[in-house]
């Protein structure tokens, strides 16, 4: 096949891959995908909106605007929210521009005030103050709205109940002069108010020493003295009708989903059913209307008290999906601590076993969220719940409704990190010695039985085993777990590419990348690129070579018999046996790129020549060339990990919570140290290329 090379760019191959997978895209719910879908089918331009940035709502009001072929972009700003959006768009339909407001810094419902003062053509803009909250606004609004001189109370200074108590004396014409001071507060402002209302003489109780309540007190004192002059007509109450008011607050809260009235107390104020409704009309409330709360709220005066007047349907988001497994995943992984500190090795699960065609897990679909309405009558879509990805690991197979897993194999069932290991798992039902012969397996061995001389056992997954372990070969892949110990001359050998752990270790050879961990190690020579862990208060290292690059952690260390024990943490002999493999594996993985780069340049060039290449062979070259970048990068940051953990290591390398004794030789990062007595809980450390020791 011959490539032309303005047939074939990669670069437009990458741009189109990305464009394409943007609807693919995980952030994408349910929701924004109908918001997407249904502006297409309305034959919008819904690449306006398709961004994972916007949620739903924000796409909705976006796909709004440009259904009703308004100007959307001017708000089409992830960082806009939704409340934000839906009054700009209100606007634009009135051909009012709200943003010069945003800009400044007011806020959804600050917005909603200025939009209503805007759209009855009062001059609010004479009168607004930056960082006004919405309350301040309304009452500006109201006074405006009735013509009244707002320039008495439109002052940033006064919050907005103290302006309402201003407002409301204008309206009836009284001297405000009397307690328009923001140093009043509100509840001494409206017991001014009240009594001028009452044509008291206020004059003994309008100063600021007196608190509200006192101020309340006075005033009802001179109300009852002028009510006892007044005259009444026969059959009839003292005429007050005068002193009447109409004042109540209805609230939005919840996302526009909830709607309050709240009537405060005040003599005279009434209230009635076609107040609120009116009120609600002019909020644009159509849905969810409480009638019987209303009703309710006038009949039986339910003042200085928030009532729910109307509320919608709450959009419901769909249950997300989720496995049912039929096998254990609690199994108890970490030991249980010994009343020592010790830790109990025996009596753990390590694994649970499963058979061919077992039922693993079952998969349940995500639901459907339902779709609800808020008070504006506006359609609040229901997220459907999140799918989950398929389960990944070995050893299982999904059956052909595509929800069922199960085992392919009688193995060692582990769930780790979100992935199903099933391994194949030979159990040996008797003890293995030189007479059962050498045993090799590609999986998990489990020998309920202990492993005496000559014994041998190859296995590419685990070893456990339920007793002790003498003299024998024991060689993993993965860990390696002696339920009660190993005991034995110094010919048994256990070399393990993760943890080994047991009860006990007595002149043991041991060899392993993850950590050692026992409740006491006696005369072993151990090496490990991990830490070696000792637990328990009658825990003990004693004897032996210890060979630990990230530490070693123990009660005890050594005895009083001062018997040689060596421990080597740090950079020692196996951390630069093991860097230096690190380096030849990088050297190989270089060679191999420069031949790659060198074949890839060369169809370059015959690309470049008009010549015939195969676009399999360009494809396989450059995929090949990826993924040896990929391994070098990880083979670097491998070999970083290593040197930034042992520097993490030196700070407290070897820690001994108990009693340290004398014929404990220390080797940190090649320098040594000799303990010549008994010390208690200390950690060995280095500074300034010397070993000293820090009390615990």
């Amino acid at each position: 096949m011959v490539i032309d090379m303005n047939e074939w760019n990669p670069e437009r191959e990458q741009y189109q891959e990305l464009h394409f997978a943007m609807m693919e895209n995980a952030e994408y719910q349910k929701a924004q995908y109908q918001e997407i879908k249904r502006g297409k089918e309305e034959g919008l331009d819904v690449s306006l909106y398709s961004n994972p940035e916007f949620n739903w709502l924000q796409m909705e009001q976006i796909r709004m605007g440009l259904k009703d072929k308004v100007d959307a972009s001017l708000y089409a700003n992830p960082a806009y929210s939704y409340e934000t959006m839906r009054q700009i768009r209100l606007s634009l339909y009135a051909g009012m521009n709200l943003l010069p407001y945003l800009k400044r810094g007011f806020t959804d419902e600050d917005l909603e005030e200025i939009r209503f003062a805007l759209q009855d053509k009062l001059s609010i803009d004479d009168w607004l103050v930056d960082n006004m909250c919405a309350p301040q606004i309304h009452e500006i609004r109201l006074g405006l709205c009735e013509q009244l001189d707002v320039s008495a109370y439109a002052d940033i200074r006064y919050n907005w109940m103290q302006m309402e108590q201003i407002r409301l004396g204008v309206e009836k014409k009284l001297d405000i002069t009397l307690y328009a001071n923001y140093l009043f507060s509100h509840f001494q402002m409206q017991e001014i108010r009240l009594g001028l209302e009452a044509g008291l003489d206020v004059s003994s109780y309008c100063e600021l020493l007196y608190s509200a309540t006192d101020m309340r007190e006075k005033r009802l004192e001179l109300l009852n003295r002028k009510t006892a002059k007044i005259e009444t007509v026969a059959g009839t109450d003292p005429v007050f009708d005068d002193f009447r008011k109409n004042e109540f607050v209805i609230s939005v809260e919840d996302n526009g989903n909830k709607a309050y009235a709240y009537i405060p107390w005040i003599p005279g104020n009434i209230v009635t059913k076609e107040d609120i409704y009116r009120d609600l009309d002019r909020r644009e409330i159509t849905y969810g209307i409480k009638a019987e709360a209303i009703s309710d709220l006038i009949e039986k005066k339910r003042m200085n008290e928030k009532v729910l007047i109307a509320e919608g349907i709450p959009a419901k988001k769909g249950k997300d999906g989720w496995f049912e497994f039929f096998v254990r995943l609690d199994l108890p992984r970490i030991p249980a601590p010994l009343a020592d500190g010790g830790v109990d090795y025996v009596n753990i699960e390590a694994f649970e076993m499963v058979e061919k065609g077992e039922k693993i897990a079952v998969y349940h679909h995500a639901e459907k969220g339902r779709d609800g309405k808020n008070i504006y009558g506006e359609v609040m879509h229901g997220d459907s719940g999140a799918e989950k990805k398929p389960l990944r690991g070995v050893g299982f197979e999904i059956a052909p409704d595509g929800v069922t897993y199960r085992s392919k194999m009688n193995g060692k069932f582990e769930y780790i990190n979100g992935r199903i290991n099933i391994t194949n798992m030979l159990v040996v039902r008797e003890d293995v010695t030189a007479v059962t012969g050498k045993l090799e397996v590609d999986g998990s061995v489990y020998v309920i039985g202990s492993i005496y001389s000559g014994g041998y056992i190859k296995a590419s997954g685990d070893i456990i085993i339920e007793y002790n372990v003498e003299t024998a070969r024991l060689i993993a892949g993965g860990n390696v777990m002696i339920k009660k110990g190993s005991c034995s001359k110094h010919d048994c050998f256990i070399d393990a590419g993760g943890e080994v752990s047991g009860s006990f270790f007595e002149a043991a050879n041991i060899n392993a990348r993850g950590n050692v961990k026992a409740n006491y190690i006696m005369n072993s020579n151990i090496n490990t690129m991990g830490r070696v862990i000792v637990s328990g208060s009658k825990g003990v290292l004693l004897g032996g070579r210890i060979c630990a690059v990230k530490g070693v952690d123990t009660h005890n260390l050594g005895n009083s018999a001062h018997l040689k024990t060596v421990l080597e943490v740090g950079r020692n002999a196996l951390y630069e046996r093991e860097q230096a493999l690190f380096a030849e594996k990088r050297e190989q993985l270089l060679n191999e790129l420069a031949m790659l780069e060198k074949g890839w340049n060369m169809l370059l060039q015959m690309i470049a020549a008009k010549k015939e290449v195969s676009k399999e062979m360009v494809s396989k070259v450059h995929a090949t060339i990826t993924v040896k970048g990929q391994e070098l990068a990880d083979l670097d940051a491998e070999a970083t990990k290593l040197a930034n953990e042992t520097d993490q290591t030196v700070k407290a390398p070897v820690c001994v919570r108990g009693n340290a004794y004398g014929g404990s030789v220390i080797v940190i990062n090649t320098i040594k140290y000799m303990l010549s007595q008994e010390i208690s809980r200390v950690v060995f450390r280095l500074r300034n290329k010397q070993v000293i020791m820090v009390t615990l």
